[in-house]
């Protein structure tokens, strides 16, 4: 049984499919993917992107000082984008089955109209 990704890391990850971003465009990115309901302070989301780098889900693709500060990008890595699909796989499937139960997908009906 596989243990469900953390919010943010789903966010992160999500947020870095098809492009690297540095530290504010990655809290921003979070935000808004998020609609709004998730801002991560700068510490969780450096300590975040720790733990993932070293599960070998983001990476970091370039380094620049700007301002006089150091500004790390990061990017994920086939790890990540290959985590965060079997999260998707599995949040699917969680809502799928809610759905059902919820009564908001039609469950199939048998052969020959017969309920």
């Amino acid at each position: 049984m596989s243990i469900s990704m953390r919010e943010p890391s789903f966010l992160i990850l999500t947020a870095l499919v098809g492009n690297p971003l540095h530290g504010y465009a990655l809290l921003e990115a979070v935000h808004d993917a998020s609609g709004g309901r998730v801002r991560l302070a700068v510490g969780s989301l450096y300590a975040t992107l720790d733990r993932m780098a070293s599960q070998g889900w983001v990476a970091v693709s370039k380094e620049e000082v700007v301002n006089g500060r150091l500004r790390r990008t990061f990017e994920i890595t086939g790890e990540g984008r290959a985590a965060l699909t079997v999260e998707v796989g599995r949040m699917s499937s969680l809502v799928s089955e809610a759905n059902k139960r919820l009564g908001l997908i039609q469950r199939p009906r048998p052969a020959g109209g017969l309920a």
